[in-house]
Formats: structure tokens, C-alpha cells, sequence
């Protein structure tokens, strides 16, 4: 597999520029300066608000049907909120909190605040929902301490806000409010460093971290896009997303996308989990879309009904000219399925994309704009940012500089120091690799986090990344996330979180199956550090007030080690529901 897709998208020709430095470091550019950028995101809308007033910009589900929004009447919309909350005195000091899922309401409401240069803060509804003891929340209000907190549900949000001590404001009142002259003011204010947004990440431990967000990171953010992938301009994207605005792949690379290039997008209130997973799929039903985003866990859930629907299939397939996966690796499995149904549904003719980055640099420091046979790679440069790879422990550590990339952490200039390199680089974090040592124009591939490696008590390095993913491919389909363990210790074990897939089968089946997984591995060759040789399956789902899952479904591996480690002890201890080849 691997040959069999092709695509006649416009793409920016493959090639970067590589310096050698003395000191072993490497830095890596796109030969392509970095074109005009725009003042600010509602300067998008306002364009489009001119140019294709009726066309639709934002839609959401209604019943059986679908409640658009167009530009002009977004615009409006946005224009009156803006003015609402000036009048209720919100400012760059005083930003907007929101604690909801993504809708219509949610980002006139975002958009709103940006167009009159008030910060907005949409915080991971997780926090509120899915937390019993709002730990994460009180800490995030104490520190934004804002002006206004808006829910689209505050009844089921009630608990929280009680927790914050917050009353939610009303979004009928803001919208009955007149634009005038102080709306226009106020947005004449807003320049490249305006913020934009204060984005929560949880990062590896602690608590969340508030990403400033400036005007600059956003919109040169879509310029380098724009660059990469020209068709974006040429047709005017359809996006079907669920992918959280609490978040920079759906809130900033996505939702911002289809801002700029005059695109609809259709918010998808299905989420990648059983009894969600029916809404999306019963949305693409529906909306053929020409673009479609998602995370690896999203693919996974999504296939089984792609594979078995017909129809669904045929409008999924319809006008998509590309496919993206991003935030975490895709198993090669999933890339080979996906590619069998474009072969039969669309002869191969479409683009297999993907691009790295983080919620620091907005997201995009990377991108795929060249044919890839397989998963794995993260693309080359985008223009105007430069990479700095620079040797660690084996590995290639991976630093970004560009205008891209935030100025700091809103309230914590401890952790924004400690987050820069003496040259101004952002420390990543991750790691990565040539796909080719030969020939770098065909990109760079992610290596791994750099704090997730160890070493066995050999002395030898155990790349995590690379293994969960062999790891999970080897347990297809019945493994959803694996934590790596062996740290200090002579093998390498996981602890395994099922997959719906695993539901209904028998623990002896189970067991069978990931029996047979480890002896595959072990028959591939390799020393101590290419493969587990024990395996412990988790009862107990990954807990978000531990710190070990967002809600995109990430697993932070240390989290997980940190919080389980009785069960690490077990897996070493050679406990009889411990797995072993």
C-alpha cells in the first residue's frame, strides 16, 4: 500500500533549506518568505462579509435540519456583541471566559471579543463536566479573573460556575445591543500583538498552562498555510469538525481556515467516543465535505461505520479532496484502511495530509505538502518559521522561531523563561528525524517526546513513541492508547486502555490476542529496547482530574506512570493478570 493515492492539488514545491552549525545543531527553513498577513481575524470576516455576503459561514445542527448562518448576518451578529461587551466594560484586562462546547453561539461570541480586541478564554469543557473536584477550573479563573463567563448550557454547567462563583452572562442581552462608533474604535485599536485568545494546555504535569494568543500568531499562522496548500484559495473549503475550540487544531488551524478562505464550516456535535461517534457519522451523511480533520482516536471510531454504510461512505467521499491527521500518530493500520476506501470510492484520487506543531506556535510549524506514502511524516518548514534541531540523547531535539509563536504564558513569566533557548527558540519539547537522511526535502518525522524516553537498566535508550505506536498497530483493533514502562528496569512492559473494538469478547480472547501481538513483535527482531515483553490491561478509564487525558483523548504518559504506579509495580511483579508472550 502506499502507491495507490494521488492527487492534483496545488502544492508549494517540496524543498528546505538546511544550515550546519559547528556546535552539531541543524536549522531548517522554507525557501519561501513569509507573504502579507492580515490586521487581525475579523478582518476575514468583514472580507467576506463584502465579497460573498449570502454564502454560509457557520451552520449546527437543528433538529432534522441545519440552523446557517451567513457571513453578513455573522458579521452583524459579531458587530453587536462586540458592542455588548464593551458596554459591560470587557477589555484586554477584563477578558471573556467561555465554558461550552463548540456552536454557532460559541463563536459569534469568540469573535465578538476578538473584533473589539478583548481576549477570549474558551476553557476545556472537561474541567466543568468531566472533573469532580474543579481543581483545574479554580485555578484557571484565578488567574484570567474575568470580566464575563458565558455557557451555552447553564444548567448542566451550574456546578461549576457555582465552584468559580461565576453567573454566566446572557447572550440574547449582548446581541440587543447597537453598534456604533466604539465598536469601530475599538477595533482600529487592534494590531499584531492585540491577544487574541488565552488557549489551556495541560502540559506533562501541574497545572494548565494560559498560551497567549496574539493577533499575529493567528494570522501569519493561515498565511504560512495558505502558502503550503494554494487550493485552499482555489475552492472554498466545506468542513465538517467536532475538534474543540479549547483547542488550537480545531479553535485556531480550523475554524480559522475556513474564516480566511471564504469556506462553510458545519459544527459537528459528535465526538470521537461511543454514543457520539453515531452524530458525526449521521452529520457526513448529510454534508459532503471537501476537506475532513481529525485526530487518530477519531479515525478509529469513525471507519467501522465509513466501512459498513454505503450511502455514508459515497457523501463522505464525494467532494473530499483531502484527508488530515494531526496531535498524535497514525498507526499505520488506520492510514491502510482509510486508503482502501479511497481507492474504491474515488479510484485513489486524494490527499493523505498532516503538519505538527502545538497550541505555542498556533498550531502549524510544519506541514505535509507533497505526496506521502505512509504515516509518519510531519512535513517540511512553513514559511517564515524556522526549525532548530538540536542533539539529544540520541535524538534530534526539535525548537521553533517564527512569528508563529506565542510571546509567553499569560500571568507566568517563570514558565515563559524557562520556555525559550538563548536565541529565542521555543523548546518544544519533541523529537524528531529525517524520513530520509539523504534527501531532507522529503521531511522530517516525529521521534517522540523528549521527556517521555528512558533508559532500560542496560543503559539503552527506549524511544516511547515509535514503540506505542508499533505497540497498538500490533494489538489492531482491540488496543486504543498504550502507556510504555521500564524505566530503570531490565524490559519493557505497557499498560493497555481498550478499544470499543475489545467490548463483548472474552478475557481469554483478549488475552490470546495481545499474547499473540507480543510474540509478532518479539518475531520482528530487535534487542530489549524495540519491544515489551509484559502487558497489564487498565480496568479503570484514564482520569482528566489526574491530570491523565484531555478531552481529545491524549494519554499523558507520565501522568499515567505518576498515578498508577501501584500497577507498574504489579506489571513487574509478575501478577497473574499480567500478559507475557
Amino acid at each position: 500500500m502506499g502507491q495507490s493515492l494521488h492527487s492534483d492539488l496545488a502544492f508549494a514545491p517540496a524543498k528546505v533549506e538546511v544550515e550546519k552549525r559547528a556546535d552539531g545543531s541543524l536549522l531548517l527553513r522554507s525557501p519561501m518568505a513569509l507573504g502579507a498577513c492580515a490586521r487581525c481575524v475579523t478582518d476575514w470576516l468583514v472580507d467576506w462579509a463584502a465579497r460573498a455576503p449570502e454564502r454560509t459561514f457557520l451552520a449546527e445542527r437543528a433538529g432534522d435540519d441545519w440552523r446557517r448562518l451567513s457571513y453578513r448576518d455573522s458579521l452583524e451578529a459579531v458587530r453587536a456583541i462586540g458592542q455588548g461587551l464593551l458596554a459591560q466594560g470587557l477589555s484586554a484586562e477584563r477578558p471573556l471566559a467561555i465554558l461550552s462546547d463548540n456552536s454557532v453561539d460559541h463563536a459569534l461570541l469568540a469573535l465578538g471579543a476578538q473584533h473589539v480586541g478583548v481576549p477570549v478564554a474558551p476553557i476545556s469543557p472537561a474541567y466543568s463536566l468531566m472533573s469532580k473536584d474543579f481543581a483545574k477550573l479554580k485555578y484557571i479563573f484565578e488567574l484570567v479573573r474575568p470580566g464575563m463567563v458565558w455557557t451555552a448550557d447553564p444548567e448542566k454547567f451550574a456546578p461549576a460556575l457555582a465552584a468559580v462563583a461565576a453567573r454566566p452572562a446572557r447572550l440574547e442581552e449582548l446581541s440587543a445591543a447597537k453598534p456604533g462608533a466604539q465598536v469601530d474604535a475599538a477595533n482600529a485599536k487592534i494590531g499584531p500583538d492585540t491577544v487574541a485568545k488565552i488557549l489551556f494546555t495541560s502540559g506533562s504535569t501541574g497545572q494548565p498552562k494560559g498560551v497567549i494568543n496574539t493577533q499575529r500568531m493567528l494570522t501569519a499562522n493561515q498565511q504560512m498555510l495558505a502558502q503550503g496548500w494554494p487550493f485552499v484559495e482555489a475552492r472554498p473549503p466545506v468542513v465538517v469538525d467536532w475538534l474543540p475550540w479549547n483547542h488550537t487544531f480545531g479553535g485556531n488551524h480550523n475554524f480559522n481556515l475556513v474564516l480566511r478562505n471564504g469556506g462553510t464550516l458545519y459544527v459537528d456535535g459528535g465526538k470521537p467516543m461511543p454514543g457520539l461517534i453515531e452524530t458525526t457519522a449521521r452529520n457526513l451523511s448529510e454534508i459532503a465535505p471537501t476537506m475532513y480533520f481529525n485526530v487518530p482516536r477519531g479515525f478509529d471510531l469513525l471507519l467501522p461505520f465509513l466501512e459498513k454504510d454505503a450511502a455514508l461512505r459515497k457523501n463522505f467521499f464525494r467532494e473530499l479532496d483531502m484527508v488530515f491527521y494531526a496531535a498524535a500518530a497514525l498507526p499505520q493500520n488506520l492510514w491502510e484502511r482509510i486508503e482502501k476506501l479511497v481507492v474504491a470510492e474515488k479510484d485513489g484520487k486524494l490527499a493523505m495530509l498532516s503538519a505538527w506543531g502545538s497550541t505555542e506556535t498556533a498550531p502549524l510549524a510544519t506541514q505535509v505538502h507533497f505526496h506521502i506514502p505512509a504515516a509518519g511524516v510531519i512535513g517540511l518548514p512553513v514559511a517564515g518559521c524556522a526549525l532548530k534541531l538540536v542533539p539529544s540523547a540520541g535524538k534530534l531535539e526539535v525548537r521553533v522561531k517564527g512569528p508563529n509563536v506565542t510571546p509567553g504564558y499569560y500571568k507566568r513569566e517563570d514558565l515563559t523563561r524557562a520556555a525559550f533557548d538563548e536565541e529565542g527558540f521555543y523548546r518544544i519539547g519533541d523529537a524528531v528525524k529525517f524520513a530520509d537522511p539523504s534527501d531532507p526535502a522529503k521531511g522530517i518525522v516525529f521521534d517522540g517526546r523528549v521527556a517521555e524516553d528512558f533508559k532500560l537498566s542496560s543503559g539503552t535508550w527506549v524511544s516511547v513513541g515509535g514503540l506505542r505506536v508499533r505497540l497498538i498497530a500490533a494489538c489492531n483493533p482491540i488496543v486504543q492508547d498504550a502507556v510504555i514502562t521500564g524505566h530503570d528496569r531490565d524490559e519493557i512492559g505497557a499498560l493497555l486502555f481498550l478499544s470499543p473494538a475489545a467490548q463483548g469478547m472474552t478475557p481469554e480472547a483478549i488475552r490470546g490476542k495481545l499474547t499473540e501481538a507480543l510474540r509478532g513483535l518479539a518475531a520482528e527482531g530487535g534487542g530489549s529496547s524495540t519491544r515489551p515483553t509484559r502487558l497489564l490491561v487498565l480496568r479503570e478509564p484514564p482520569s482528566i482530574d489526574a491530570n491523565e487525558i484531555t478531552d481529545k483523548g491524549y494519554i499523558n504518559q507520565r501522568a499515567v506512570l505518576e498515578h498508577r504506579a501501584t500497577l507498574v509495580e504489579r506489571l513487574y511483579a509478575g501478577s497473574e493478570d499480567v500478559i507475557r508472550a
